[in-house]
């Protein structure tokens, strides 16, 4: 709640325009400094300033709820929920009804296993009419890597939804529907997503997908604790962009490989770790997620995909909800065909210990190709 942003809050628009100008933009930022400062910095009123901070403080940390107050408050506010279907049923019984709104959804997984077909596949589910399970609405989808491919999205809505695609003119409204961006640098993205806010409420946008944030960054060439700064500023920006828009927010995250004396970064992990360190010997390596623990903390959904197979079993392709606050730890193994990603058994298996965390790419190169890559 500290990274909410003060423009956001309901602020009057004369003080709010203030803290604007003089960098003072989450609620972070105003409550670390003392009315004093504040009043030195803005050249504003005492009385000003406490009716600020008490506004401020007030939206930052609301009051204590009971369960049945949430609850009818939730009932109240029905027509505000919902959830993007991923036409995955074993997933989407998992997750309540499928990708929330509002929230930020990440799919993390190495190269070559899913991410963007599964992205694309979201991407047609949200263009679709409602009658068919879609939302009925355009989407923006930013394509760092230029994995995006029109052909293969089609294809998907032909094989998976043949009664709306072979209506006359259908596969063309559809694809019309999704705006494809692909910045060209950071600095690129963060104006492109600045500009869109006001825009996602005017056009009828129903999803944001962002493939890969971390492609974004790296192409900055900066160490990982200089990029935190900035990662910290777009998770702020994007956690509120989409409880503003109340849309579905979609992120693919990329893997790295754990470096052997890198510590544990939960307790937990920490007493398992002679059971870890016997489980990454089991595979030919551990990857983590790469954006960090900053970053796994903001998503409110992860979904990881990764590939992994036993000493005479082929390699299988799996689906984990690693965190979600709806349901345990589940994984669904997947295959992927013509019509996009497709779960083998709707029944989760239940995960406990690190194998929640943990991500493994063995034996996902020689994995199918449609048109394009599979990540």
């Amino acid at each position: 709640m500290s990274n909410k942003l003060i423009g956001e809050m309901g602020l009057h628009t004369k003080i709010s325009n203030i803290f604007a100008a003089r960098n003072i933009i989450t609620a972070k930022d105003a409550l670390s400094m003392t009315e004093f400062e504040l009043m030195e910095l803005l050249d504003v009123g005492m009385k000003e300033i406490r009716s600020a901070i008490a506004f401020i403080s007030e939206a930052t940390s609301p009051p204590c709820q009971s369960a049945r107050s949430l609850l009818e408050k939730k009932v109240e506010n029905e027509h505000l929920l919902g959830h993007l279907p991923t036409h995955l049923k074993g997933l989407d019984e998992t997750l309540c009804g499928g990708i929330p709104f509002g929230v930020l959804t990440e799919l993390v997984g190495p190269p070559g296993i899913g991410k963007s077909q599964f992205c694309m596949k979201l991407a047609l589910s949200a263009s679709f009419p409602v009658a068919y399970g879609g939302l009925d609405g355009r989407v923006i989808y930013i394509d760092v890597e230029s994995k995006f491919s029109s052909r293969r999205v089609i294809e998907m809505g032909l094989e998976s939804f043949p009664e709306v695609f072979h209506l006359k003119g259908m596969a063309q409204e559809m694809a019309g529907r999704i705006l494809v961006l692909r910045p060209t640098s950071l600095a690129n993205f963060t104006e492109s997503i600045q500009e869109l806010k006001n825009s996602i409420l005017q056009n009828q946008v129903k999803l944001l997908v962002i493939d890969s944030m971390t492609a974004l960054l790296s192409g900055e060439n900066k160490p990982g604790a200089q990029r935190q700064p900035q990662l910290g500023w777009h998770i702020s920006f994007l956690k509120s962009l989409a409880e503003f828009s109340r849309i579905p927010i979609v992120v693919t995250n990329q893997v790295r490989s754990q470096n052997r004396d890198e510590t544990s970064q939960y307790s937990f992990q920490a007493k398992l770790k002679d059971g870890f360190q016997e489980h990454t010997k089991t595979y030919d390596s551990h990857l983590v997620a790469a954006l960090g623990i900053n970053w796994a903390h903001a998503v409110t959904i992860r979904l990881v995909l990764e590939a992994k197979s036993g000493k005479t079993s082929p390699s299988q392709r799996i689906i984990k909800v690693a965190k979600s606050p709806m349901s345990p730890p589940l994984a669904f193994p997947f295959h992927i065909t013509s019509a996009g990603i497709s779960l083998l058994s709707d029944n989760g298996t239940e995960l406990k210990g690190p194998g929640i965390n943990t991500i493994h790419a063995r034996g996902h190169s020689d994995m199918i190709n449609f048109h394009g890559d599979c990540s």
